[in-house]
This record gives C-alpha cells, sequence and structure tokens, in this order.
C-alpha cells in the first residue's frame, strides 16, 4: 500500500502533473524565443513591429500556454492593446499551435530611455536606382522653367509620376 500525504487525500492537480510534459512538448515543438525575434516583422506585421517588440516569454505557475511579454512606448501602448488578440492569433499561428495564451503589454524599458527610444526606429528603407530613362524623361519635360528650385521640383515630380506608370504597366 502507498503511503498518501493526509492533505491531499490522494488527488493532485492536473496541471501539476502535466506541467513538465507540456513544457517539453512546447520545446519539442520548436517553440523558442529566438523565433520571435529572428521573425518578428514576418509574425507581427510591419506596422506592429515597428511599434513594439518580444521581451519575454514566460510559463505562468502551474497553468497551461505561455505569457508573451511586449515592449512599446506610451502613445502605442492602448492601439496594440486593441489589438492584442489579433496579434496572439498571428503569433500562433506561426508556431501551428496555441503556444501563447496570454499577451502583457509594458511600457516599461529594459535598458535607458534613450536606449529604449533608439530601438524602435524603423530601418530606412533604400529606394531603388531610378531608370536612366525615366531620369532623361524627367529633365527635358522640366527643363523650359527657367527657375532652378522650381525646375528641380518638377523634375522630382515628373520622375515619382513617369515611375509610378511604369510599374503599373508591369504589372
Amino acid at each position: 500500500m502507498i503511503d498518501r500525504p493526509a492533505t491531499t487525500r490522494g488527488f493532485a492537480r492536473a496541471a501539476t502533473l502535466l506541467q513538465s510534459r507540456i513544457r517539453r512538448a512546447g520545446e519539442a515543438r520548436g517553440f523558442a524565443v529566438s523565433r520571435l525575434l529572428t521573425r518578428w516583422e514576418e509574425i507581427a506585421g510591419a506596422d506592429m513591429a515597428a511599434v513594439a517588440r518580444p521581451v519575454k516569454v514566460s510559463y505562468a505557475q502551474g497553468g497551461f500556454g505561455a505569457t508573451l511579454t511586449l515592449l512599446t512606448t506610451g502613445a502605442h501602448a492602448p492601439v496594440l492593446e486593441m489589438q492584442k488578440e489579433r496579434l496572439r492569433a498571428r503569433v500562433n499561428a506561426a508556431y501551428g499551435y496555441n503556444a501563447i495564451a496570454r499577451l502583457r503589454i509594458t511600457q516599461t524599458a529594459p535598458e535607458g530611455f534613450a536606449e529604449a527610444q533608439a530601438g524602435y526606429t524603423a530601418p530606412a528603407r533604400r529606394a531603388p536606382a531610378p531608370d536612366p530613362r525615366t531620369e532623361r524623361e524627367a529633365q527635358s519635360l522640366a527643363a523650359p522653367v527657367a527657375d532652378e528650385g522650381l525646375r528641380e521640383a518638377l523634375e522630382t515630380l515628373a520622375r515619382n509620376v513617369l515611375a509610378r506608370e511604369r510599374a503599373g504597366r508591369s504589372t
């Protein structure tokens, strides 16, 4: 006969019995924080990735699912709060199962204010080099204008319009 403590009366919480197995299953299915960090822009979308970043994934004591903590600035927190369920669904879709049960949004930075603010700036995207034919055509259209500043502005406008028209024809 097995001796059991009198306080449990032979029963144990199911979450306690399954906690280690659930964690091992989660790790076996590739649940790693590195995936969130390396593919955050793809998972969250460019708009959300520009204003928030994942900081921590933690498991609750005796609970199912993990909590994803996001770091954001104060102005973006209400917007993220409204889109929390959509973001949680996107993260879980990336994993293929319900890995994240809760999202927590925090406005405090793990580093100083200046360093945290620098982390939110989106990388500048380089514009493709202009087509030489488009460049020549834009210059010829603006050539009759005598004022140099106005001519440069008209060249830029013509270059953008011509590039957009040519891009529309190619699709």
